[in-house]
């Protein structure tokens, strides 16, 4: 009973300090093993009554094979956040230098990680918002991180306060200047790499920078969600993408949508991601004039 009381409070995962802590002993975690009622993740780490395990079970059984002080980390902690999600196999982990790597865990080495840059979110050891942000620096894309700060934002998790203390205790960490240049600017969250392309053009061309995928009211219609939006010129550009947009229904929501735009005095332009960098710049200048 106190075993599946643990791991129900841990995601269905168990270490062996904690297995050894309710009494059991090596003889009878490995029968235990043999019979199917703990299943090995990592050396030291089980699941306990099945082997099936969601995203945050097998975050934390990799957290705890790396022993205490072992945190989620960069890409990882990201998703764990909600802030980019992720599709690596390897969950990333960040622990003292002294600790070995584990087969399918993503360590990394670090000699001193201040405690004020680690917490627990459900019921995960993990980096901290701008810790994790600081981090994701070094091993994502400018428009990802600036997607990242953009959901930090809207799920009303970035305190730039906290952000700037951890920055002047990075200690010389490579993400430092790279986040620093990233927190210049509101960061825009874009959803596709359509959007990342159209708004990469926009500023590079020195064209007015507008809202994107912000929310919109309009009339008999339920809030709709624009993907590139100019307050001041009551324009609304979305980015089309065949995947997005091959069935009737999608079709139909588009019509209705830009309708409903329509009537609450937007001008609605789409553009494909076929249309080439120049059509796309010479047609934004002349909507925006």
């Amino acid at each position: 009973m106190a075993l599946a009381e643990l791991a129900g409070k841990q995601w269905g995962v168990v270490s062996l300090e904690q297995l050894r802590w309710l009494g059991l002993t090596a003889d009878a975690v490995e029968h235990r093993t043999r019979t199917g009622r703990l299943h090995r993740v990592y050396r030291g780490v089980y699941a306990v009554g099945h082997a099936h395990l969601g995203r945050e079970g097998r975050s934390l059984a990799a957290v705890l094979a790396c022993g205490p002080g072992a945190v989620l980390s960069h890409r990882s902690a990201a998703a764990h956040w909600g802030l980019l999600p992720t599709a690596q196999a390897r969950v990333d982990v960040t622990a003292p230098r002294s600790r070995e790597g584990r087969r399918g865990i993503h360590l990394h080495r670090s000699r001193f990680l201040d405690a004020r840059d680690t917490t627990t979110h459900e019921r995960i050891p993990t980096t901290t918002i701008p810790r994790t942000l600081l981090d994701l620096a070094t091993t994502v894309r400018p428009d990802r991180l600036e997607r990242a700060l953009a959901q930090a934002e809207r799920l009303r998790l970035y305190d730039h306060r906290a952000l700037e203390d951890a920055l002047t205790r990075s200690n010389g960490h490579r993400g430092t200047r790279i986040l620093i240049a990233a927190t210049a600017r509101e960061p825009k969250l874009t959803r596709s790499e359509w959007e990342v392309r159209l708004l990469t053009l926009i500023r590079t061309t020195g064209l007015p920078e507008p809202d994107v995928n912000s929310s919109l009211d309009a009339p008999d219609h339920k809030p709709i969600e624009a993907d590139f939006h100019w307050p001041a010129h009551h324009l609304i550009v979305e980015t089309d993408g065949w995947d997005t947009h091959r069935t009737r229904a999608a079709f139909e929501d588009d019509r209705a949508r830009d309708a409903a735009l329509t009537a609450a005095g937007y001008r609605v332009v789409r553009f494909t991601w076929r249309t080439d960098d120049a059509t796309l710049v010479r047609r934004l200048r002349a909507l925006l004039a």
